[in-house]
């Protein structure tokens, strides 16, 4: 299939069994929604055949934005089919003794609907929603809780196969916990786009990457992946420099003697095995990634933020009631907790952009604060070009400079004259930290910073953090984005704070959240008054989402054993075919030794030349015959 006159798919096949979870990467553009589109028959292949089962029901949560109709959000999650919709809706606003009441409750009893919505009500809570909210309208909420609505609405349908688009981006870590848990105990196949290297190690059995147009699987989870990727790269290039050494030989044996009548057909000989052979592909590099590195900026003082005594108020409803919080130069701050928490609010407070209704904020020397919104649309002006908004910052910004950045930012020639309002979500993420880049602040407060990144983008923001000087106080849903980043985590619930002086691990240790993803805290009550665990509980069992210690040591254990077994194995197959290498070197030299006349000459001993040709020759077999044998025990030691 090519888009835009571009080759995204050539002779792509593969199979999506009934249980399998699968993850589908590829950089940026590689095609992966494209690819969702063709499953979905919303868009056609030039070539080639999609087949799906009859009669099987395929659901889909798209990255961005799903509608909300005039709807409650319970409506919505037992919305499964427009049949079922059209049903509910008469049942809640026909009066109970008219007809057209009494003929939607025959249709929605038919069509089972009576058992969703208990059903539907566990997975609603499992996703952190309150019971007050499943009467709300829909078009009342928030994009992010449209989206969980959404999700719930598939969770509840139980389609026979789920596609998943970016599903964690809206979930924040204790409903991640839970939608873990529920995915294990899925019945369907599962295949998922998600820039969430913990979830997919979590979940996944497969790895579908999109690479030089093809589609490739591998075993195993996201890690797994990583490995088998690399040394299956680090194959095809010693084939392929093996191959392209052969070619060389055999090139230049028939350039050399195409013209002699006596080597001539030998010469020709050469060309036709050069034209059989089955060529291998050098393998494709790897696609471009951003380069981030944050100027160091100007040195604050030793308490950059200080809340003290602070209260905040939406309207009549308390977030928070005289907290204190302080951080000190240098530290590296994750906020965690139960959604609607006040997370973000306390991100917002501390920047300046909600207004105390009580106590103080103070701002420590020489300070100049970031703030990098959970929505980039806030932070953007959407009828700027790319360029215009990268220099909108309170210092002056020369062009080049920010040419210069935003080309490291993959922003490249006409793209710095595209419009922010037709940018992607991971464009107006990039372009958001290019303006922090080309003005830095010496405390960065960050709401959902990976949101919308992929995952080289995410390894080199984790990469340019580490170097960063300054303060940084951040949230994230991304485990591998706090395990590599927090120093100190800070759980914000029920309007109360609680200090851990260590990384996200400590954390998780100290606070008896034991060793799983999801941060959840005994005994913790969601803001109506439910215990979190309830919540947990009422979609699936908690104790499938955690591993103990021990297992995960063991497991972790057996994964090190079978690398270093592969290793192994690939320092034999390398050892030989470095012989291999040597020996048909040294072959083609005692070859083109033969072949000139000058080796014919009085006192040269050719037979002593023939017979190391011979020796080689043979020995050469036998390595072949080596390589083939470790190469076999390789292959089927990363099976």
């Amino acid at each position: 299939m090519s888009f835009g006159g571009r080759e995204l798919f050539r002779e792509a096949a593969f199979q999506v069994n009934r249980g399998d979870r699968c993850a589908l990467v590829g950089a940026n553009g590689a095609g992966k929604s494209t690819l969702f589109s063709l499953l979905l028959r919303e868009e056609k292949p030039d070539e080639g055949e999609i087949s799906i089962e009859r009669g099987v029901v395929i659901g889909w949560l798209p990255q961005e934005t799903a509608p909300a109709e005039d709807e409650t959000v319970l409506e919505l999650a037992c919305g499964i089919s427009a049949r079922h919709s059209e049903a509910l809706r008469a049942l809640r606003v026909e009066p109970k003794d008219s007809e057209r009441y009494h003929e939607a409750d025959h249709l929605y009893r038919e069509l089972g609907g009576y058992a969703l919505e208990p059903k539907a009500k566990k997975i609603l809570s499992g996703l952190a929603f309150r019971e007050s909210d499943f009467d709300r309208s829909a078009k009342e909420l928030s994009g992010g809780w449209v989206m969980r609505a959404h999700l719930a609405r598939l969770l509840v349908m139980e389609p026979d196969l789920l596609l998943l688009d970016e599903p964690t981006n809206h979930l924040d870590l204790e409903s991640l916990g839970w939608f873990e848990g529920h995915l294990k105990g899925y019945r369907g196949a599962i295949l998922v786009i998600s820039h969430d290297r913990e979830f997919l190690n979590e979940l996944v059995d497969s790895v579908f990457e999109i690479r030089n147009s093809r589609v490739s699987r591998y075993k195993g989870n996201y890690d797994n992946f990583v490995q088998e990727r690399a040394a299956r790269q680090e194959q095809q290039w010693a084939a392929y420099k093996n191959q392209q050494k052969e070619i060389e030989s055999l090139q230049r044996f028939a350039d050399r003697f195409r013209a002699k009548a006596s080597k001539a057909s030998q010469a020709q000989s050469k060309l036709k095995q050069i034209d059989r052979m089955e060529k291998i592909e050098a393998p494709e590099a790897d696609a471009p990634v951003v380069k981030i590195r944050f100027p160091q900026p100007e040195r604050a003082g030793q308490y950059p933020l200080k809340l003290e005594n602070a209260h905040f108020a939406y309207g009549d409803f308390p977030v928070y009631r005289g907290v204190d919080f302080e951080c000190e130069r240098g530290d590296r701050i994750a906020l965690v907790g139960p959604n609607g928490a006040g997370k973000s609010t306390l991100l917002k407070l501390l920047a300046g952009v909600l207004q105390l209704g009580g106590g103080e904020l103070k701002l420590g020397h020489r300070v100049k604060v970031g703030y990098y919104s959970q929505n980039r649309g806030e932070m953007l002006d959407a009828e700027k070009t790319v360029i215009e908004e990268a220099t909108a910052v309170e210092r002056a910004v020369p062009e080049l400079l920010a040419r210069t950045v935003l080309g490291s930012f993959l922003f490249s020639g006409d793209a710095i004259y595209k419009r922010v309002s037709v940018l992607s979500g991971g464009e107006k993420s990039r372009l958001a930290l290019v303006k922090l880049l080309l003005d830095p602040p010496n405390v960065l407060l960050m709401d959902e910073p990976t949101t919308h990144l992929d995952m080289a983008s995410i390894d080199a923001l984790i990469a340019a953090f580490q170097q960063f000087e300054g303060t940084l106080v951040f949230i994230s849903h991304d485990v591998y984005f706090i395990r590599s980043l927090a120093a100190k985590v800070l759980r914000v619930s029920a309007g109360n704070f609680e200090w851990y002086p260590g990384g996200y691990d400590y954390y998780l240790d100290k606070s008896g959240s034991g060793s799983g993803r999801s941060a959840l805290v005994a005994g913790e009550r969601l803001a109506d008054g439910r215990p979190q665990e309830e919540a947990v509980a009422s979609g699936g069992r908690r104790e499938s989402i955690f591993k103990s210690k021990e297992q995960k040591r063991e497991e972790a254990k057996q994964r090190q054993e079978r690398a270093m077994a592969r290793k192994a194995l690939e320092a034999e197959v390398h050892a030989v075919e470095r012989e291999i290498a040597v020996s048909e070197e040294r072959v083609r030299e005692l070859t083109e030794r033969l072949e000139h006349p000058s080796t014919y000459e009085a006192g040269s001993n050719v037979m002593e030349l023939n017979r190391d040709l011979l020796e080689l020759t043979e020995g050469l077999e036998r390595l072949h015959i080596e390589w083939e044998v470790a190469a076999e025990k390789l292959e089927k030691a990363k099976e």
